[in-house]
């Protein structure tokens, strides 16, 4: 039986532009020949990337199912109404909106929803793992709101509740954020439902980078607590990029009102039908081994890093990324490493990782006293604990070499593990 034609073909992209078809190509062999240690980032699935390039890019579909402003929507309203079914079962929520294009778009119409312009929110600042829509000033939630925000304690790294408790009493905010992008420890979501609560504030959870550790049932589920919840679909949960919605029913209209017409048009259908499939995946039993190794893993690679000198933010990480403090390393010549040189000498030797701020940083963003480093991508490959602290001693390597002499012997055991463990291996076809 032959498949039936549907659209994408490598050969024709080939022979049509053959400068993009090496940029596919090259990027397939960058993530093959390198170790993906950004913690918003994994490898979605061949399915997922089926979805993604396929004919549904065609269609215009302002509206939800069954309520377009354009004809010949009833395809795919089914893939939409799909997977809004699968994302309500996946966290036991009231109602998903699968419509944002991105987290930040999912965050856009949170705000959309209950907040005018000049109402108070209060969020996470950056510098402590919070993320930019969070309040920061360059962003859009910061310029547009009276954004107010809390950090963590200084001696604990953890969250300091009671700060977020008193802020809350003095500046009443409407609505309450709580998630980041570099907090590597659970957050107390009851904690801050009761805040809430005191003070009349709406919860918001941005869970965008450990909603795939919810979905795999591997750490607690701020569904219950929130009022909404915002995620993006990458990262853990393993999907296409883009963003998501989940709240409680008395605030589905607000909230799908604000995703369309208020903040964008029409959704992408395509990758709607990619989230959808996505959304499949992570009900399977096979998605909760995957995320509880993602923590295991994780962790692994937190105590190797530790073992290096590097030490963890927090005390370490219970969940898919960990944020190390490089203060205290010094290279080969008795120089601090920064978390910008950590950076450049990893990616020289195919590490790929970021620099991050670690809270109360005395250096500036751009050269930062951290690193950060996610365990998903890896944990996709099937790499598991002993990996981990290979991949540790080869960090703690790469990252003492001023001169670069060590790194293609760094690079050379990156390659031994991801020969053993490859991303994209090619299909084995029987014959």
């Amino acid at each position: 039986m032959s498949t039936p034609y549907w659209g994408p073909d490598f050969d024709a992209l080939a022979a049509f532009d053959p400068d993009i078809a090496d940029v596919v190509l090259d990027e397939l062999a960058r993530l093959r020949n390198g170790l993906q240690l950004i913690a918003s980032e994994n490898f979605t699935s061949p399915a997922v990337l089926a979805a993604l390039g396929s004919t549904l890019s065609n269609k215009y579909a302002e509206g939800y199912p069954g309520r377009r402003y354009y004809g010949g929507c009833e395809v795919v309203d089914r893939a939409e109404s799909i997977g809004i079914e699968r994302a309500k079962e996946l966290f036991g929520a009231d109602h998903a909106n699968l419509q944002p294009h991105s987290g930040a778009s999912a965050n856009l119409a949170a705000y959309g929803a209950f907040l005018k312009p000049g109402d108070t929110l209060l969020g996470m600042a950056l510098p402590h793992g919070g993320h930019l829509t969070h309040g920061t000033k360059v962003s859009f939630s910061g310029k547009w709101f009276d954004a107010v925000q809390y950090g963590v304690d200084e001696k604990t790294e953890h969250i300091d509740y009671d700060q977020v408790r008193d802020l809350a009493r003095q500046h009443r905010p409407k609505l309450i954020v709580c998630g980041g992008s570099a907090i590597p420890r659970l957050i107390d979501f009851a904690a801050f439902r009761e805040i809430a609560d005191e003070v009349g504030a709406i919860l918001m959870v941005d869970a965008a980078h450990f909603i795939g550790l919810v979905a795999g049932k591997a750490i607690p589920s701020p569904v219950p607590y929130a009022d909404v919840v915002t995620f993006t679909t990458h990262k853990v949960l393993r999907g296409p990029r883009g963003g998501a919605i989940v709240c409680k029913e008395e605030h589905a209209k607000a909230i799908d009102k604000a995703a369309f017409p208020m903040m964008q048009g029409g959704p992408l259908m395509h990758a709607v039908a990619a989230k959808a499939v996505n959304l499949k995946e992570c009900l399977q039993p096979e998605y909760q081994t995957y995320a509880r190794q993602v923590i295991t893993n994780a962790r692994a690679l937190t105590e190797g890093l530790a073992a290096e000198g590097l030490r963890p933010v927090a005390g370490g990480t219970d969940t898919h990324l960990a944020l190390l403090d490089l203060r205290e390393v010094r290279d080969d010549t008795g120089e601090v490493v920064t978390g910008t040189v950590a950076e450049a000498r990893c990616d020289a030797a195919g590490i790929v990782l970021n620099k991050n701020a670690i809270p109360f940083d005395p250096q500036p963003a751009s050269i930062a006293s951290g690193i950060r480093v996610g365990s998903p991508a890896v944990t996709t490959q099937g790499m598991t604990e002993s990996d981990m602290k290979e991949i540790a001693s080869l960090i703690g390597t790469a990252i003492r070499d001023s001169s670069g002499s060590r790194t293609a012997e760094v690079a050379a055991g990156v390659r031994d593990l991801v020969g053993a463990h490859p991303a994209y291996p090619e299909p084995q076809h029987a014959g």
